[in-house]
């Protein structure tokens, strides 16, 4: 049983610059998305991190508005937060994959996010998963963008040169 499991979990970084997160949230489950807001600014607060929201109509824009914000806003890294819940049709398959695909191919392009877009076969599973008291899914997805952030940082402040130093 998957909730009997331990699992390790990485020490919150520390940050000696402010950082600057957007957490875009697909509402359309309202409650599910606002506990993981919850669980995603407690999170962020705990690193002393300025966090700024946007909504999006579901979890396929979520990927553009990253990327808009990437190309014309200031954030050092995201959040994003939506729920999938499957129906009866193979729309889920279609938001679950293009979501992730799109939100893995702007961190590739070195975004900072960490993907909080629950995809589950049911509410019950959503509702565990979203409790900031509980599995903290919303909390994790912003603990991920922090970690990325400080190791972009991390790498940033290093120069390779061209074989000689300045």
């Amino acid at each position: 049983m998957a909730t009997a499991e331990t699992h390790y979990t990485l020490p919150l970084p520390v940050f000696d610059k402010p950082v600057r997160l957007l957490i875009v949230v697909a509402p359309y489950y309202k409650d599910i998305a606002d506990n993981m807001v919850a669980g995603a600014r407690a999170t962020a607060a705990a690193c002393g991190a300025e966090v700024d929201l946007i909504e999006v109509p579901g979890a396929l824009e979520v990927p553009t508005a990253i990327a808009m914000a990437e190309r014309l806003a200031d954030y050092d890294g995201y959040v994003a937060i939506g729920c999938v819940i499957r129906g009866e049709t193979t729309h889920y398959d279609t938001v679950c994959n293009d979501s992730s695909r799109g939100i893995t191919l702007l961190g590739l392009q070195g975004a900072c996010i960490g993907n909080g877009i629950l995809t589950v076969e049911n509410r019950k599973q959503a509702e565990v998963r979203a409790d900031p008291n509980g599995q903290n899914k919303g909390g994790g997805a912003a603990a991920a963008a922090l970690h990325l952030i400080a190791l972009s940082r991390k790498w940033a402040a290093q120069t390779k040169g061209i074989g000689f130093k300045a």
